[in-house]
C-alpha cells in the first residue's frame, strides 16, 4: 500500500526553479515536499549551464596552451603541441556538477523540505503518485508548483539515438569526435561546437536561417561568425537537414538547394526546447495551455486555484535565473507576500567566442515597439583592460540603446571576450530605471573592463571621450 502524505506546498522538478522555491517556502516556514525523478540541480546544473561553462573554460584553457606552440605574442613558447584526455576533462566537469548537486541538497535539508525520490503523475490538481523511488507515496497538497523544466526538440527523421545526439550527450562524450556536425546555429548549438573546436574537432554548423545566432541582431553576432571563419569551422546557412543517407552520413541541401552529405561521427542536434508537459498528468489537472507552454499570469498563478507554473515550463525565456526569481516569488505569495513578476528585464548571454550579452531593447526591437529611441557603442578596442586580457581585436562593443526624449535606457548589449561577467551590472541599470546621466555619472574602476559601460553612455549624451 502506497504511503500517503499531506503538505502545505508540492513543489515537482529539483531544478533551478524548483529547488529556489522549496527552498524559499521552507525558510519561510511552510511544509514543503520537493519531488524530483533525476538528481537535484535540473537541467541547468547536472546537464546544461554548469557542465558546458565547465567545458567551454577547459576548451579555452587547451586553445590557450596550443596557440603558444612556437611562440605567442606573450612571449610564452612551448616546444610541442599539449595532449587531451577528454576522459580526465569529463571526470573535472563531472566533481563540479557533484559538489553543487550535494550543495543543493544540503541547502534543503537545512531549509527543512522533505525531498522524495522518483517520478510524480497527478490524479487531480492537487494529488500526484511518486513512483520510481523507494516506495510508492501519494501526496496531497494545499499549493502546487509545477517546475518540470523543458525537453531537446528532435528532428524528425532524425531522431536522438546512435551518432545523433543532444547536448545531454555532447557534456559527457568518451572521446573527442573526429568530425561534429551541429544541427543549429543558436547559443547551444554554437557555445558546444566553439569549444569542441578548440579541443580539436573538425565542426560543421548547418541552420536553417540566413544567420547564426538568428535571435541576435547582425552586429552583435558578427565578432562570433568571424571567429568561425577564422577557426575553419564550415557555417552553411539557409540549410535544410535530410536525414541521414544510405551511408549514414548527414544529408541537407544547401541555401542554393544543392544536396551536400557529411561524414560526421557525432551530429548534435540544438534546435531548441520545449516545455516537459507530458507524463505527469497535465490533463488531469485543469491548467491552460499557451501553445506548448502552461499558461500563468503575472504571479505564475495557472487558472486552477493554488496551482503554480514556473520555469521552462511556462516558455521564453528559459533561463536558468528567470526561473529561480519566479521560485522565489510565488513562495513568497504562498507565505503572504503580495508580489507580482514584471522585471524590467531579463539579462541572456551566449558563452560563444567571443561572449554576447543582452539586456532588454536592441535598436530594432525598440523601434517595432514604437519607442523613439538612439543607440551608442563604444569599443573594446579602446578599452585598456581589454587589452591587457587580450580581447580588444575581436570587434567587441558595448551599446547603450536610450529613448531620445528623457534619456532613459531601455536595453544594453555586448560582445567581446569576458563580457559575461557585465550582465549583471547591466541588467542592475535597467531595473533601477537608469537614464544615460545615471551610468556616465558612476565612476568605474580602472582598468576594467566594466569602463566601457559609461563611455557608452558619454557617447551617448554627446561627450565621449576614449572612442
Amino acid at each position: 500500500m502506497a504511503e500517503a502524505l499531506k503538505t502545505r506546498v508540492l513543489v515537482v522538478g529539483g531544478g533551478p526553479g524548483g529547488y529556489v522555491a522549496a527552498i524559499r517556502a521552507g525558510q519561510l516556514g511552510l511544509d514543503t515536499i520537493l519531488v524530483e525523478g533525476g538528481r537535484l540541480g535540473g537541467t541547468c546544473l547536472i546537464r546544461g549551464c554548469i557542465p558546458s561553462k565547465a567545458l567551454i573554460h577547459a576548451a579555452d584553457r587547451f586553445a590557450g596552451i596550443a596557440g603558444a606552440v612556437g611562440g605567442n605574442a606573450l612571449g610564452i613558447a612551448l616546444t610541442e603541441k599539449p595532449r587531451l584526455d577528454l576522459a580526465q576533462t569529463v571526470r573535472w566537469k563531472d566533481g563540479i556538477v557533484d559538489k553543487l548537486n550535494a550543495g543543493v541538497a544540503a541547502l534543503l535539508a537545512r531549509a527543512k523540505v522533505k525531498i522524495i525520490e522518483g517520478w510524480a503523475t497527478f490524479s487531480d490538481a492537487k494529488t500526484c503518485t511518486v513512483r520510481g523511488g523507494a516506495g510508492e507515496v501519494t501526496v496531497t497538497a494545499e499549493h502546487v508548483v509545477l517546475a518540470t523544466g523543458s525537453k531537446p526538440i528532435a528532428l524528425p527523421g532524425l531522431p536522438f539515438g546512435g551518432k545523433v545526439i543532444s547536448s545531454t550527450e555532447a557534456l559527457a562524450l568518451a572521446a573527442l569526435p573526429r568530425h561534429l556536425a551541429v544541427v543549429g546555429a543558436g547559443y547551444i548549438g554554437l557555445e558546444l561546437g566553439i569549444a569542441l573546436r578548440k579541443l580539436g574537432a573538425e565542426v560543421t554548423v548547418i541552420e536553417t536561417a540566413d544567420r547564426i545566432l538568428p535571435r541576435y541582431d547582425a552586429r552583435l553576432s558578427g565578432p562570433v561568425r568571424r571567429w568561425l571563419d577564422r577557426a575553419g569551422v564550415a557555417v552553411h546557412l539557409g540549410a535544410r537537414v535530410a536525414g541521414l543517407d544510405a551511408a549514414g552520413n548527414l544529408a541537407f541541401t544547401n541555401g542554393a538547394g544543392g544536396g551536400l552529405a557529411i561524414d560526421a561521427d557525432k551530429i548534435l542536434v540544438t534546435i531548441g526546447r520545449r516545455p516537459r508537459i507530458a507524463g505527469w498528468g497535465l490533463e488531469a489537472m485543469a491548467v491552460d495551455l499557451d501553445g506548448d507552454a502552461v499558461k500563468v499570469d503575472d504571479q505564475c498563478r495557472t487558472p486552477m486555484r493554488d496551482v503554480w507554473a514556473i520555469g521552462d515550463l511556462v516558455g521564453e525565456p528559459m533561463l536558468a535565473h528567470k526561473a529561480s526569481a519566479q521560485g522565489i516569488m510565488v513562495a513568497e505569495i504562498i507565505a503572504g507576500a503580495r508580489r507580482h513578476f514584471t522585471p524590467a528585464a531579463i539579462p541572456a548571454i551566449c558563452f560563444t567566442e567571443p561572449e554576447i550579452v543582452t539586456v532588454g531593447l536592441s535598436p530594432d526591437e525598440a523601434a517595432a515597439a514604437g519607442i523613439e529611441a538612439a543607440s551608442a557603442m563604444f569599443p573594446l578596442a579602446a578599452n585598456g583592460r581589454a587589452l591587457t586580457l587580450e580581447a580588444g581585436d575581436d570587434g567587441g562593443f558595448v551599446r547603450i540603446v536610450a529613448r531620445k526624449d528623457d534619456e532613459r535606457i531601455v536595453g544594453i548589449q555586448a560582445v567581446g571576450r569576458h563580457v559575461a561577467e557585465l550582465a549583471g551590472e547591466f541588467a542592475h541599470a535597467l531595473e533601477m530605471g537608469a537614464a544615460l546621466g545615471d551610468i556616465a555619472g558612476t565612476i568605474h574602476a580602472h582598468p576594467t573592463l566594466g569602463e566601457a559601460f559609461p563611455e557608452a553612455a558619454l557617447k551617448g549624451l554627446g561627450r565621449g571621450l576614449h572612442g
